[in-house]
């Protein structure tokens, strides 16, 4: 589904116009009609806000199956090679190897805050990027996954 067709069906989902969609957002009516329409598409962090106004995993902004992605640290998962461990030894369908381990999670006992401050470390040293912005995309992605969304 493209970024067009998911903005007008979350819109849709909360009941809002475009008007007042945009007013949440502070932006005009204009620019919600032109997302909707593909004439235009919001930037990244636009996206990031309008997931975070409107409760809806990032992920789904851009098409992406959420078995492919680690449910703790949100790190793509598709090489087998990189799946954490049950206990009975079998490859985790849900979490990395760094997470998650013979059947448990590696960081026990960590809050949401602190797992973002360290993960962002790893994502800075792997990906680029600066730590802020890091720690923004983390924020957005980790609470919709499987080991946060409860908290």
């Amino acid at each position: 589904m493209a970024i067009k067709d998911t903005i007008a069906e979350v819109r849709a989902e909360q009941g809002f116009t475009q008007e007042q969609m945009a007013r949440r957002l502070f932006v005009t009516r204009q620019a919600i009609s032109r997302w909707e329409n593909g004439e235009t598409e919001p930037g990244i962090d636009m996206v990031k806000l309008i997931a975070v106004t409107f409760g809806v995993p990032l992920e789904r902004f851009f098409d992406m199956p959420a078995e492919y992605f680690c449910q703790c640290c949100g790190m793509p998962i598709a090489d087998p090679a990189i799946h954490g461990t049950e206990s009975d030894g079998r490859p985790s369908e849900s979490y990395c190897k760094w997470c998650y381990q013979n059947g448990d999670f590696t960081a026990k006992d960590v809050e949401l805050d602190d797992f973002i401050e360290a993960t962002a470390r790893h994502y800075v040293s792997q990906a680029g990027g600066s730590f802020d912005e890091a720690v923004s995309f983390l924020a957005t992605v980790l609470p919709y996954l499987k080991r946060w969304k409860s908290e």
